[in-house]
């Protein structure tokens, strides 16, 4: 009994370190969408609100239908949205240069995006139920999330480097490294209904609306979703000023990503140490607030001091993604029964809301700059971070 106990310990270990691998790999793509675009805009001609009209469509697709796939992740214990999934991101975001048209740029957004919509729900359901409840699944479910943060710093490194010093024509043949992880993680994740019964059917309905009266549950996901108003705007606009304004170069935009986006990931992965040392209100309080004072440094420093500039933008990066594996576990304990549709919604809905608002938010930073657009953009988690002394502490 005990033997059978170590193996199938192991093999839970294995699924984890394979799902965080498609998370690395499924996220490497989705991070090659915001440093392209304004060259591919230039490409195709057209201008900075159509671009953010573009990545709204991307982030609507790939954030705010996780928690419906969420709903059929929970329904079964199949494991098709991982893999196909990670088919159809690394299949059509490395098709976007190739685009003749900006008609066609949104199909291959929104198939690709898809992907990413199909793998996040279901991939952080699947981590929790291998990890457990104990403390060590907090750490897990940490090292999950910041392989995703890592995956999606690499990407604009990657999608940078071949666009400068090779041709964007030639980002599909990425997708090589997406279709055969894609097909490992097939035979290497172990099916769910060979380890636990099969779930109780839940209704649609009742579940949506179980969770959207939960108090607490609308707490984490406002702070999620100030927070994601801050790393988004950031992700989407700062190409932009760096390529129109700054004139830099794709490897600079790629690079400052990157640092951002892997700073957010080490974030990730220290928020449970960080969290057990300061508590969990004083955490979620000082992601929230400290990044008005950064956005205002950054504001004034990026024209005559810019490598001091990029080091506030890179520990903003830090400061935004602390509290993001907190604000998951947090909501997957208090609906224990619903893990991939509370993923859904805390890493998904929260960012597709923010989405809707993109364009609207390109039109303004056109209008009256962007700096000053984030400046009051990292206002708003600042506000809201009074709902949190109406969470428990952990």
């Amino acid at each position: 009994m005990q033997e059978e106990h170590l193996i199938q310990n192991k093999k839970t270990k294995s699924a984890i370190s394979w799902l965080s691998a498609g998370h690395f790999m499924n996220d490497v793509y989705t991070g090659f969408v915001n440093p392209i675009m304004p060259y591919i805009a230039e490409h195709l001609g057209f201008a900075l609100p159509i671009a953010t009209l573009v990545l709204s469509i991307s982030n609507i697709f790939s954030s705010m239908l996780q928690p419906i796939f969420g709903f059929f992740a929970d329904n079964m214990l199949k494991r098709m949205f991982i893999f196909w999934g990670l088919i159809l991101t690394s299949v059509f975001i490395p098709l976007m240069p190739l685009a003749p048209s900006v008609y066609v740029l949104v199909l291959f957004v929104i198939l690709g995006s898809l992907g990413s919509s199909f793998f996040h729900p279901q991939s952080s359901g699947f981590v929790s139920k291998f990890a457990g409840t104990d403390d060590s699944g907090a750490r897990k479910m940490g090292v999950f999330i910041s392989m995703g943060s890592l995956g999606f710093a690499f990407g604009p490194l990657i999608a940078t480097g071949i666009t400068q010093y090779f041709d964007m024509s030639i980002m599909p043949l990425t997708s090589l490294l997406g279709l055969t992880l894609a097909f490992s993680m097939f035979a290497c994740v172990p099916k769910l209904s060979n380890i636990y019964p099969q779930p109780k059917h839940i209704k649609f309905k009742e579940t949506f609306v179980t969770i959207l009266k939960n108090k607490t549950m609308n707490l984490l996901m406002l702070i999620s979703m100030m927070k994601v108003f801050v790393t988004t705007s950031c992700c989407t606009l700062l190409p932009f000023l760096w390529k129109n304004e700054m004139h830099y170069s794709p490897m600079y935009i790629g690079t400052a990503l990157f640092l951002f986006v892997l700073a957010g990931g080490i974030g990730s992965w220290t928020s449970r140490s960080i969290e057990v040392a300061l508590g969990t209100k004083k955490l979620l309080y000082f992601s929230m607030i400290a990044t008005l004072p950064m956005i205002l440094v950054f504001h004034y420093t990026y024209k005559l001091h810019p490598i001091f500039s990029l080091i506030t933008f890179v520990i903003i990066g830090y400061t935004t993604m602390l509290a993001q594996p907190v604000t998951m576990v947090m909501g997957q304990k208090i609906l224990p029964q619903y893990k991939s549709i509370v993923a859904g919604f805390m890493n998904g809905f929260a960012w597709g809301i923010v989405a809707v608002c993109l364009s609207f938010i390109g039109l303004c930073a056109e209008k009256f700059g962007i700096t000053n657009v984030l400046i009051i953009l990292s206002v708003m988690p600042a506000i809201s971070s009074y709902v949190v002394k109406y969470l428990k502490e952990e």
